[in-house]
This record gives C-alpha cells, structure tokens and sequence, in this order.
C-alpha cells in the first residue's frame, strides 16, 4: 500500500499496533503513580527527538540522543518497582498454570482451599465489626511470609480464624497465612501495594492484601473493622463483596 510517497507494508501495520499496545499497558501500569508523569514526560522528549531528527537539526538531535541514552538508565531506576511488577505479572501468566488450566480437568479440593471455613468466619466477623487479613496459598511459595510471624500450624476453621482474630489475642496483628488448608503463621508482614488509585475507604490491611496479590499468585481475604465490608485481592486487583459472592470468586479461582 502506497500513501502519496509513503511505501506502508503490512508488518508496518503490524509494528504500529505493537507498539501502540505496548506503550498502553506501560502506561496503565504506571496509571496514579509519580512515574506516569515521568513516563509522559519522557515520551515527549523521545517525540520531540523524532522530529528534529527528521528535520535534520543535527546539532539539536546530537544533544537529544544523549539526553535519550541517559535518559534511559534513569528511567530503570525510576521505574523498578512498575518493571518488578510487570515482569511479575508475565510470569504469573506464562508458567505452569496455564498448562494446568488446559490439559487438567477442573476439581475444586476443599481440603487444601477451606473456603466454606474461610467464608463463614469472614461473615462472622464483618457482622462483629472485627478486622482481619487472611491469605490463601494457591501455588506461589509463601514461606518467607509466614516466617514473619509466628507459625500455627493448626487446620483451618472457623473458630481457629474467630480466636486469632479476636481484639484480646497476641495474634490479632498482621496477616494468617493459610497453604494446604492449614493455617501457617499468624501475624505475618506482607508486602504494601503502592496504588495511588485505591479507594479512600480502604486502609493498610486492604494495600497489604492488593500487595500480596501482586506479588503472588495467593489470594487475600480483607474485613475492615470500621465498616465490616469484606474484599478479596486476586491477581492484583482487589474487590468488595459478600459473603456469598467471596465463596464463588475463592472456589472459581482455586479450580485447578
């Protein structure tokens, strides 16, 4: 295809597309942060560069190309927590699961994912107003999480989860961590989302939850204490609900 005395092919096409679509997912996944208006500040640049270039200003685009060259190790460090995550986000979608997911038949196995335990002391205790954080192993190793806190190792159930929680336990603190339906460890320290886009409403257990969920591939149970909503964090993108829809959205995810 010839526009005027522009010559396109159709891999051109194609390399546009790419390229439109690469710079659309960098910039959602930097979307509400300090490195959004950096990323667009450095595109600019890149764009003025491309112009000068084009007009032939050499001097100008000496000095560009230099700027650019800089500019690129700058923007590494910059952006290594939006690069961490990014490469995080490839490997959840690119290991085994996705062979899983294919060639096994879906089972839900209640015994490793406790969910109606999980469920029914999570309604219990958004109803008391009692907050907590529980988090649920799914294929990720979450080891060096539970050695933060202090270890259980006690099956999972509604009352073990209700006492840990309780405002008068030791343990109340932090996160309980829950893989091959055991609970762990308690009180455990995980790693803090910094989205700039959650809602107001949602706290410290709330980010903690998102930043588990993006780091892994756990899923993470939040009941805020000041108004008893209960979310869910999974895959990096944490939600409101009740309890019933926490049960559907726990067992559709642990369907292996």
């Amino acid at each position: 295809m010839q526009i005027g005395f522009l010559e396109i092919r159709w891999n051109d096409i194609l390399d546009i597309i790419l390229v439109a679509l690469l710079l659309y997912n960098i910039y959602k996944l930097v979307r509400g942060s300090v490195a959004s208006r950096v990323f667009l500040g450095y595109l600019l640049v890149y764009l003025c560069y491309l112009l000068v270039k084009a007009l032939q200003l050499n001097l100008l685009t000496k000095i560009l190309e230099y700027f650019m060259g800089v500019g690129a190790l700058a923007l590494i460090i910059l952006f290594q927590q939006e690069i961490r995550r990014f490469l995080l986000l490839i490997g959840k979608s690119t290991n085994s699961r996705f062979l899983n997911r294919i060639f096994k038949t879906a089972t839900y196995n209640e015994s490793k994912y406790p969910t109606k335990a999980i469920v029914d002391a999570a309604r219990t205790m958004s109803n008391d107003f009692t907050g907590g954080l529980i988090v649920i192993q799914k294929e990720d190793d979450l080891e060096k999480y539970t050695e933060s806190g202090d270890i259980v190792d006690g099956m999972t159930s509604k009352r073990l989860i209700l006492s840990i929680f309780s405002k008068y336990s030791p343990l109340h603190d932090g996160a309980i961590v829950i893989a091959g339906g055991k609970i762990k460890a308690a009180r455990c320290i995980l790693p803090v989302s910094d989205d700039e886009n959650l809602p107001a409403s949602y706290g410290f257990r709330h980010r903690a939850a998102l930043g588990i969920s993006e780091s892994t591939d756990a899923a993470a149970v939040v009941i805020s204490e000041e108004n008893g909503r209960i979310a869910v964090a999974i895959d990096g993108e944490i939600k409101t609900v009740n309890a019933n829809e926490l049960e559907k959205r726990l067992k559709d995810y642990f369907v292996s």
